[in-house]
């Protein structure tokens, strides 16, 4: 029978905690997993931004002008083209990149949470076993009252 004394609990001869006694570790796991998902916000934010420039670039060298009347504007729009398709080169470059690191910030992600997930489920069971035996000790208090009780009204029915 487990004895509630002082702020824990004696289970099998060994003293139980009401308080999880991994909770300090648990905060740290939530707040680094808080912390990574706010890497992969900003990481998606950024790949979003890219991938939307690059799309923005791929339009507009697919709009040159379709009939050029004189050999100046073939030169300008011959420039023009080419320092689209340099930009759109470096940014295919920052969109890999930026992919890159959305990849890596998922799987940061993933990682904290796997480390939070473990330590949630001891505190689950933890908070189980606490509310066992604040029920059993609650019970065994109405008991207690109980025999009490019924000893008292029959005392006097005896013989």
């Amino acid at each position: 029978m487990a004895a509630a004394l002082g702020s824990g609990y004696y289970i099998g001869g060994s003293a139980m905690s009401r308080e999880f006694s991994l909770a300090g570790l648990l905060r740290i796991r939530r707040i680094q997993q808080d912390q990574a998902a706010s890497v992969v916000s900003r990481a998606a934010s950024r790949s979003r931004s890219v991938r939307a420039r690059e799309t923005t670039a791929r339009q507009d060298l697919d709009q040159s002008p379709e009939r050029v009347t004189s050999a100046v504007g073939l030169r300008a729009v011959a420039a023009a083209r080419s320092a689209t398709q340099s930009m759109l080169t470096e940014l295919q470059s920052l969109t890999l990149d930026a992919e890159t690191q959305l990849s890596a910030a998922r799987r940061d992600f993933t990682q904290a949470r796997v480390r939070s997930v473990g330590l949630e489920k001891l505190e689950i069971r933890h908070d189980a076993e606490i509310l066992a035996l604040d029920l059993k000790t609650e019970q065994g208090a109405l008991d207690e009252i109980a025999s009490v009780t019924w000893h008292r009204e029959n005392e006097g029915s005896r013989p």
